[in-house]
C-alpha cells in the first residue's frame, strides 16, 4: 500500500508550527489546526451530519484540509473507511496528525496530492461518497487573503469547480454519491457541471444565516448514472435571532 494512505509515527511526532488544539464533540475528538493558517468552518460541520455512510463503505473526502470531515465521520460510523485529499502538504501532514492523536490512523488516510491527477487505479477500488468543501471563489473573485493556505481554501487557485466534480466521477462507483456545500450565487453552476459529468443532482437544501436573510451556501447531492428528479428540502437556518445557533445546528455539534 502507498505510504501517503498511512499515518506514521513520524507524522504524529513531528514538531508542528503555531497550531491550536480544540475539542470537538463534548472533547470526545481532538482537533489540531494552524493557528494562522485555514480553519475549518460551519460548513464542514454541515456536510459531515448529512453523510449516512453504510458499514463497509468509503467516503474519499477531496480537500480535507486538517481532516475535520474525516475525523466527524470515522467517530460517528466506525465500520466506515475514510480517505482524505489534500494538495497542501502542512495540511495533509497535519491531517494524519490528527487522525493519530484520536487514534483513528486505521480507518482515516490521507493521500497529498492534486484530486485532478487522482487515479483511481490508487484507491482501495470505487468509492461509495465523495464529499467535499471546495473553493467558491473564482481568482478574480474578492481579495486573495494573504495567508496561502486560506488562499488556496477560498479561491480556485490549486482546483476549479470542473476539476472537484471530473475527480467525483472518475472515482464514484455507479450509483455511488457526492455531496458539497457550496457558493448559492454559483448554484446553477455546479448543478450544471453535475449533469455534465453524469452526476445527477438528487437533493438541495438552502443554507441561511438567518431566518430573514437570503440562502449564503447550498447543499446539494448526487448521484453516478442517477436518474433526473430533484427534492428540494426546507432552508436550513443557522443562527437564532440572538446569534446563538438554532437547534438543528446545535445537534450537529453533538456526538
Amino acid at each position: 500500500m502507498d505510504e501517503n494512505y498511512l499515518v506514521s509515527e513520524e507524522g504524529c511526532n513531528k514538531s508542528m508550527k503555531a497550531i491550536t488544539s480544540d475539542t470537538f464533540f463534548d472533547g470526545r475528538l481532538q482537533v489540531r489546526q494552524f493557528r494562522n493558517g485555514y480553519r475549518f468552518s460551519i460548513d464542514a460541520v454541515i456536510l459531515a451530519d448529512h453523510i449516512r455512510p453504510r458499514p463497509g463503505e468509503t467516503v474519499l473526502d477531496l480537500g480535507a484540509g486538517c481532516g475535520i470531515i474525516s475525523l466527524i465521520l470515522a467517530y460517528r460510523y466506525t465500520e466506515s473507511t475514510v480517505i482524505g485529499v489534500e494538495i497542501q502538504p502542512e495540511l495533509a501532514n497535519l491531517a494524519r496528525v490528527n487522525a493519530c492523536t484520536n487514534g483513528m490512523q486505521t480507518r482515516i488516510r490521507i493521500l497529498c496530492e492534486d484530486m485532478k491527477g487522482l487515479d483511481p487505479a490508487r484507491l482501495p477500488g470505487p468509492v461509495d461518497w465523495v464529499v467535499t468543501n471546495p473553493p467558491y471563489r473564482k481568482t478574480e473573485s474578492g481579495r486573495l487573503n494573504p495567508h496561502p493556505q486560506r488562499a488556496v481554501a477560498r479561491h480556485e487557485i490549486k482546483v476549479a469547480l470542473p476539476d472537484i466534480i471530473a475527480a467525483a466521477r472518475r472515482v464514484l462507483r455507479t450509483g455511488g454519491k457526492f455531496v458539497t456545500v457550496y457558493t448559492a450565487e454559483r448554484m446553477t453552476e455546479v448543478l450544471y457541471q453535475m449533469q455534465s459529468s453524469g452526476i445527477e443532482p438528487k437533493f438541495c437544501r438552502m443554507i441561511h444565516s438567518g431566518a430573514t436573510t437570503n440562502a449564503k451556501l447550498v447543499l446539494i447531492e448526487g448521484l453516478k448514472g442517477g436518474h433526473p428528479g430533484m427534492v428540494v428540502a426546507p432552508p436550513l437556518v443557522i443562527y437564532r435571532e440572538n446569534g446563538d445557533y438554532t437547534a438543528e445546528i446545535e445537534m450537529m455539534f453533538r456526538p
